[in-house]
Order: structure tokens, then sequence, then C-alpha cells
């Protein structure tokens, strides 16, 4: 029903902001990484989704369409509502969220507030066909090699018949800073 809310930043709790478009203020549940972008007095485009109870009309809102879209495969597993899903979203960055269910590691999702081992494998087994191959998302921080790197080297590995999900996994496993593609795809034959 609304696809973005956009207007000034009125006011930022724990877990919600407000929102003043037109004169109206828009309370939208959002995930930390989501608020900690926003400024009081500034204005914002929260993209939306609003969930509908028997005794609620919620608006939980995302900084981006990729998040809004983890959102919406996270709520469809099941045992795993708006909450959790925004939990979820809180407790871990929407990179490592994606790594972990492309690399079928429930251990991180486990550590996210109000998650157990057995939600975590569910989410696990549930969103491994919806979140696919194409979407991974690899960390570009300062400690790890370069994402071209990374990506040039899985590249490499899958036209060489590895598929995207084990040049992805073996390039993760055998990478070091400062690595060239040509030393990454060296050492992932060498491991295979």
């Amino acid at each position: 029903m609304y696809s973005f809310v956009s207007g000034t930043v009125e006011e930022i709790y724990e877990n919600c902001v407000v929102i003043n478009n037109n004169g109206i203020g828009y309370e939208i549940f959002c995930s930390t990484d989501t608020l900690s972008n926003l400024k009081i007095s500034e204005n914002a485009k929260i993209y939306t989704y609003l969930h509908v109870r028997e005794d609620a009309f919620m608006l939980f809102g995302f900084s981006s369409l990729k998040e809004k879209q983890m959102f919406l495969n996270l709520i469809t597993v099941s045992g795993v509502g708006a909450k959790t899903a925004i939990a979820i979203l809180s407790s871990c960055s929407l990179e490592m969220l994606t790594n972990s269910i492309i690399s079928n590691d429930a251990s991180m999702i486990a550590k996210c507030k109000g998650i157990g081992k057995k939600t975590a494998e569910r989410i696990l087994l549930e969103l491994r066909g919806k979140v696919s191959d194409d979407t991974l998302i690899i960390n570009s921080a300062s400690t790890n090699p370069s994402t071209s790197a990374m990506d040039e080297s899985i590249e490499l590995l899958t036209n060489m018949g590895l598929t995207k999900m084990e040049a992805f996994t073996l390039v993760q496993k055998v990478a070091s800073p400062n690595d060239t593609t040509e030393q990454i795809v060296s050492k992932a034959l060498k491991n295979m």
C-alpha cells in the first residue's frame, strides 16, 4: 500500500522514526542500521512495508530496497514475524546476513536477539532458494582483499566449472588482504 514515505525526520527513538509528510507524522519501525543514517530535521526517504494485524497497522521502514527485500524474505519463514525480522536486521548487517544464508552458516544468525539455533537453521533452509548466488554481497572492509579481485576470482572459478556457491566459499576461505586475482585463484586451485 505504501511503497515509501519521504519527509522531514521529526523524532528518532530506539526502534522507530517519525517522518513528517505534509503535516502527518508517520511512525515507522526500522533497523538500527536504517536509524543510524537519519538525522532530526533533515529530509529522508524510507522504503516501507505496511504490516496488518487484527489489533494494529504497523509501518516498517528500510534505507534501501535490498534491506526491504531481505525483510520480506525473512517474514516468509515460519516462526519469523515482522518484529523478529527487524530485530535480525538490527543485529547484523545486510551483507553478513546474506553471506550467512549463501554459505549456509547458521551460527551468525543464531547470535541475533530472539533467534535460536532451530530458527536460524529454518531461515537458512527456507531462504536458500530466495537469496540466490547472484545476490552475494562481499564485505569490502580494508582487512579483506579488494572486492573486485574477489569478484573476478569467483567469476574465473565458475568459468572453470565450479558453482558460484563453491567458488564463493573457496575464495572466502583462501583470500588474504592485498591479494590479486591471480593469487586468489592460485590458492583456490591448490585447496580444491
